[in-house]
């Protein structure tokens, strides 16, 4: 079975966020269930510098007003499609953003134009290659099952978009449809027409033949008014193609023991390695060591993420004689409030700006906990990854976060399936009362020893996720459209 995966990131050629994680894990997960992916993702100059050997496999003279060309090409086990168009990827910034941090001003072109070329593959543009079902993720790509809606063949093959997080719309103005190749009747309340725009996310939830989104819980949320963003009218009008499937994590890259962090689970050996990670990662962001916990947050520094939050309580825990690390980007004033917190309590709070691979592995193999406040979280990937390394996550009880860590009450503790805080609604004040918490813990030896090897048991490998979404492409393939256990399960 040949799968077509439509992605504007891919891990570990360009990554913002978990989509990337996702997209570079789950076609791996999928071999082993006879599924071959080949994933078409844009021609990005730093994308393009990492590969070696490559195939043209088609040449377009003039694609929207530019030559272009699709690129063949293998890469740590991703057999990858590059859409090499100089004209609309090849500038200055990341996948979204300009140089000065502003979305580049024809981002509804750049991932338009990948959507068409994604509809052209499924309609058979390349010569002895034509999938069996399209998966596409985010509003970047979700415009490939309305252009797959006006193909020869392409309307008849089954698509699967992922909705990654929903507050990412793709919202444009009208005008731009004549631009992109789709007819005028797609500007419509059953098309793509949003709040007096056009939204690409719309269109690809009313033409995909099946919709996932990355938690069971994060399923039923976007339906509400509460956590729909809009969208809640188009999810609950396609009732039975909506399902949700938690994210997994690709173990080989993110293994405690074979990146050298920790042993492979908790045992005798687990604390002794930790207190050498716990140097480390102190001296990393020059803070001082002490009795209480390490708090880490490895996040995009946003409102949503609940950033602001984590800036609210940020001297209280170095109050109360913990360490707080932040490795992030994000929002101005998120980022400012975090900074004026360091600079008060230098030798206690270390922040800096950005991310990089490496020291996000640090943070977890060396951190006592890992913090999530996100107001709402369709999965969230950090709190997997401090599960494996035995960093005990402090989440908000939303989306897939609610689904993944078990709070530790005094039931769970005893009953030694606790693995983490979580605390609900989601305010700075809650988010304070769980700290308090997790100090408390931390304080009590035998209760954070269980705690850690709780967490290092659980498992959120790809198997069970890839699993289910080899069941859902065998059922659209085959002609299920979408089949009752999914139906049934979306219902949960």
């Amino acid at each position: 079975m040949k799968i077509l995966s439509v992605t504007s990131e891919i891990f570990p050629l360009i990554k913002t966020g978990g989509l990337a994680d996702v997209t570079g894990s789950l076609p791996k997960a999928l071999a082993a269930y006879g599924y071959s992916t080949r994933t078409l993702v844009p021609g990005y100059p730093t994308l393009l510098a990492k590969l070696g050997e490559t195939t043209v496999v088609h040449d377009f003279p003039d694609l929207f007003g530019a030559p272009a060309s699709i690129l063949l090409t293998r890469y740590e086990q991703l057999d990858l499609l590059i859409l090499d168009a100089p004209a609309l990827y090849s500038r200055p910034g990341g996948p979204y953003l300009d140089e000065n941090g502003r979305d580049h001003a024809d981002n509804w072109k750049r991932f338009a134009v990948l959507s068409y070329v994604a509809s052209a593959i499924s309609d058979g543009l390349i010569e002895d290659w034509r999938p069996d079902l399209v998966h596409t993720h985010d509003w970047q790509t979700a415009l490939t099952s309305v252009y797959m809606k006006y193909s020869t063949a392409g309307r008849n093959l089954p698509s699967v978009l992922t909705i990654h997080n929903l507050a990412f719309q793709g919202q444009y103005p009208k005008w731009v449809v004549g631009q992109i190749g789709l007819p005028q009747e797609t500007i419509s309340i059953d098309g793509l027409e949003y709040y007096g725009d056009i939204s690409y996310l719309k269109g690809g939830i009313l033409t995909a033949t099946a919709i996932t989104t990355v938690s069971p819980t994060y399923a039923r949320e976007i339906v509400s008014p509460e956590l729909g963003m809009g969208l809640e009218g188009a999810l609950s009008s396609r009732p039975g193609a909506l399902t949700g499937i938690v994210n997994g994590i690709d173990t080989e890259i993110w293994n405690p023991a074979s990146d050298g962090y920790l042993p492979a689970k908790y045992d005798h050996k687990t604390i002794r390695v930790r207190a050498v990670n716990r140097a480390k990662l102190l001296e990393a962001f020059r803070l001082d060591d002490g009795p209480g916990p390490i708090f880490a947050a490895v996040t995009r520094l946003t409102w949503q993420k609940g950033g602001d939050m984590l800036a609210e309580v940020a001297e209280e825990i170095a109050h109360l004689g913990g360490r707080l690390i932040v490795l992030g980007k994000g929002e101005q004033f998120v980022e400012n409030a975090l900074l004026t917190a360091a600079g008060r309590y230098p030798d206690r709070i270390g922040v800096r700006i950005g991310y990089d691979e490496e020291t996000a592995h640090l943070i977890h193999g060396g951190a006592d906990l890992v913090i999530q406040p996100s107001r709402f979280e369709p999965c969230g990937l950090t709190q997997l990854y401090a599960l494996r390394y035995g960093a005990i996550p402090v989440v908000s009880r939303t989306g897939g976060l609610s689904e993944t860590i078990i709070d530790a009450n005094d039931a769970a503790v005893t009953a030694r399936v606790a693995t983490g805080f979580q605390f609900h609604p989601a305010t700075a004040e809650n988010l304070r009362l769980s700290i308090h918490r997790a100090f408390a813990a931390y304080h009590d030896p035998k209760k954070w020893a269980r705690l850690q090897n709780q967490a290092m048991k659980a498992n959120f490998s790809w198997e069970r996720s890839a699993e289910q979404y080899a069941a859902l492409y065998t059922d659209l393939i085959e002609g299920g459209k979408a089949s009752s256990i999914f139906t049934a399960r979306a219902a949960e």
